[in-house]
């Protein structure tokens, strides 16, 4: 499609109008990128690559140096590894360049996909996310590999690759991962939900005489917590006394 990056379905997901002047425009399948930056008033200025992908994913390559080797990086950890100051303002602190200025990533038509898989994520009952991400191993070095499920589309993907027995690291579309990167940690891949799982609360029934043994299985689920790299232990909300006469 000249004029635009087509969507699966071939809709548009760019117009030609808000492409226009947009410096370092480069148009893929599923995604676009542009050149993108954020200014540190003590380094001055980080500049990337940004690509938008159509189930509204974002990613950058930093190029703040030569020698960089960020190069999948979210908004916020780009904004981070820029030395910003006023942090967690991605949206406004990152820029692009249009029509030779610097325009906020927030002022642009590229955050679109962004926000409406933002909206969808958090329809849930009871304000809770029930997505989880997925692994599949590659057919090529045996490792596993993340897939995120934020998306019908994602969704897709993943159910493509289990049908997929010649599957390979190469064919993830979102994620430049090839055989010879690292599998990720056992540690992590137990941490498979989504952010914003809520944590079950516990109720436990615990004899007025078996108090401090109590105790110590939530000090030992603490430190379990801790070393697993998991989210922070929360002890049970109520306990229940009881006594056997």
């Amino acid at each position: 499609m000249e004029n635009g990056v087509e969507k699966e379905g071939g809709s548009m997901m760019f117009s030609e109008e808000e492409l226009k002047e947009v410096s370092g425009l480069k148009k893929g399948g599923h995604f676009v990128e542009v050149t993108c930056g954020c200014t540190s008033h003590r380094y001055g200025d980080a500049v990337g690559k940004l690509r938008v992908f159509s189930n509204g994913h974002l990613e950058i390559a930093c190029e703040c140096t030569p020698g960089c080797d960020e190069d999948k990086l979210s908004p916020a950890a780009f904004e981070k590894h820029s030395g910003r100051e006023t942090a967690r303002k991605w949206k406004n602190n990152i820029w692009l360049m249009v029509n030779g200025e610097k325009v906020s990533l927030s002022k642009t038509a590229f955050l679109k996909y962004y926000n409406q898989a933002s909206k969808s994520i958090h329809k849930s009952h009871n304000g809770r996310v029930r997505h989880r991400d997925e692994f599949v191993r590659c057919s090529g070095c045996n490792k596993e590999r993340r897939l995120r499920l934020r998306a019908k589309e994602e969704c897709r993907i993943h159910h493509d690759a289990l049908a997929d027995a010649n599957w390979k690291c190469s064919d993830l579309l979102y994620d430049r991962i090839t055989c010879d990167d690292d599998e990720e940690r056992a540690s992590r891949r137990v941490y498979r939900a989504a952010p914003g799982l809520q944590r079950a609360r516990v109720v436990l029934p615990v004899c007025a005489l078996g108090v401090k043994f109590a105790i110590s299985v939530i000090a030992i689920a603490k430190l379990a917590s801790t070393s697993l790299g998991t989210p922070k232990f929360e002890p049970p909300s109520t306990v229940l006394f009881c006594c056997s006469g």
